[in-house]
């Protein structure tokens, strides 16, 4: 399986995270995906203005792990939870003492925080505001809290087990980590709980808040027991340290999750190769052309000069079109980059991407369909016309491999890709546009409007015998992305 979701990541980028969910009964797995961006003319975004090298510059794609997907009631209560790993690792590390068992137990506290962190997204941003009946949500919301009191705990009860003389100082220095870590979850998902149910449920909300606040209330002093750092609404200074360490956290967290990838240019081999048979031809028809007049017309005589340097002059211009001619077709076939990802030196799989501008009679006629134009565009279309950009991706996972990293069951890869439009607002009107309006009988006034632009793209799913659509708009303008729409 295939997915996909498209969210607003800042002013100027939007952010997809594609999930490829292997299908262990398949061997290596097979994802494509293919999306048509489609730019209006007035931006003056071409081949000429915004080659692959922008594009590539603008695209930024991070590739990791699924997280293995756990309930917080599976955590806290569970009979086969990462606390059975974690605890382990843990006992395991006072008993042995090695930098093998160091790096384990250090393995397990990332994974953990990073389920933990999944796991609260779940409940406090997805169950509680749209799985549940607005009846059924205040005894969710204290399931919340019972289930976050009981994690913590758990977590920060281990820490007797480490605490002995022989266990290195780094060992507590990670046990730290993700336990300040721990609490800035629990304070950031709980806030964003309230300001949902603020929102969607505001009677829900005053009924929970002082027990959701409590929760926050508690994480803090703990902090402040321990030296963690807290907001201080009163230090600026404090508050962009804060940020910064809860951002190292979140990195040092996560990392393991992330696959190394390393990046090369696709069908550089069948490149070379094209490009000699080019040259080749080209020769081939110089020296034709030489042994044609020297046959005729004998050695060191004017003709032959003429013919021989016409030929060299031909000779470079032949060999020029035939690597454009090659070139094109090799664009068709192969890709503009292969990314190998890897875990522990060991390949997981690889990703190949390209990307084209495209006319539109090379568009699939069921992505013009859903593409649905206005009849007052597709009449501008005539002079101008939108112009449409081909990203492609072409993915391969081996299941095997994701199976031989951990004790968790890990679904697939996910890839962030962030899409920078700074280059796409360059040559945008202002923002602020003047319009006049009737006041009664004998007067008018002048209000101020914003002029906007729609980048349009659709998305191409595939994976096995599933194909699958998707098409969403940006509202931009000169001060960036406005809105994100899922048409």
């Amino acid at each position: 399986m295939i997915d996909i979701q498209v969210k607003l990541h800042d002013r100027y980028s939007v952010e997809c995270k594609v999930g490829y969910h292997v299908d262990r009964d398949t061997g290596e797995n097979e994802f494509r995906m293919n999306a048509w961006f489609f730019i209006p003319h007035s931006l003056d975004i071409n081949a000429s203005t915004y080659p692959k090298e922008a594009f590539y510059r603008d695209v930024k794609s991070n590739v990791r792990l699924i997280t293995p997907i756990y309930t917080l009631e599976e955590i806290a209560s569970g009979e086969w939870t990462p606390f059975v790993f974690l605890e382990d690792a843990f006992q395991h590390l006072v008993a042995d003492g090695t930098r093998d068992a160091l790096a384990s137990y250090e393995y397990q506290i990332k994974m953990f925080t990073s389920i933990f962190k999944s796991a609260l997204r779940g409940m406090a941003g997805e169950t509680i505001h749209h799985e549940v009946e607005s009846g059924e949500r205040e005894g969710m919301v204290d399931r919340y809290v019972e289930c976050v009191q009981l994690i913590v705990r758990r977590y920060r009860d281990l820490k007797a087990i480490i605490n002995v003389p022989e266990i290195p100082r780094e060992a507590l220095n990670y046990f730290s980590f993700g336990d300040e870590y721990l609490s800035n979850l629990v304070e950031f998902h709980t806030f964003k709980l309230l300001d949902g149910l603020k929102t969607t449920d505001p009677g829900c909300y005053d009924r929970t808040v002082k027990l959701l606040l409590s929760l926050v209330y508690s994480e803090v002093d703990y902090k402040k027991q321990n030296g963690y750092l807290v907001a201080d609404p009163e230090s600026k200074d404090r508050n962009q340290t804060v940020i910064y360490r809860r951002g190292m956290l979140k990195k040092y967290a996560e990392s393991d999750l992330f696959l190394k990838a390393s990046k090369k240019k696709d069908g550089v081999l069948v490149e070379q190769i094209y490009y000699s048979i080019a040259a080749g031809l080209s020769m081939i028809f110089a020296t034709v052309v030489a042994f044609s007049f020297q046959k005729k017309y004998g050695n060191f005589t004017m003709p032959l000069f003429v013919a021989l340097v016409v030929s060299y002059m031909l000779k470079d211009r032949i060999k020029e079109l035939m690597r454009f001619y090659f070139a094109h077709r090799l664009g068709k076939n192969y890709f503009d980059r292969k990314t190998t990802i890897s875990m522990n030196e060991r390949v997981v799989g690889w990703i190949k991407d390209g990307v084209d501008f495209i006319s539109e009679r090379k568009v699939p006629e069921e992505i013009v369909e859903r593409r649905a134009r206005p009849d007052l565009l597709e009449a501008d279309n005539r002079n101008g016309g939108e112009k449409i950009i081909l990203y492609r991706k072409w993915v391969q996972l081996d299941p095997e491999a994701l199976d031989e990293y951990s004790q968790y069951d890990i679904a697939g890869v996910n890839e962030i890709l962030r899409f920078n439009v700074g280059s796409f607002v360059q040559k945008m009107d202002e923002r602020d546009y003047e319009l006049y309006v009737p006041r009664g009988e004998a007067d008018y006034g002048l209000i101020m409007g914003d002029k906007i632009y729609y980048l349009n793209f659709l998305i191409q799913l595939l994976h096995g015998e599933q194909v699958e659509y998707k098409r969403y708009r940006l509202v931009i303008n000169r001060d960036g992305i406005q809105e994100i729409q899922k048409m």
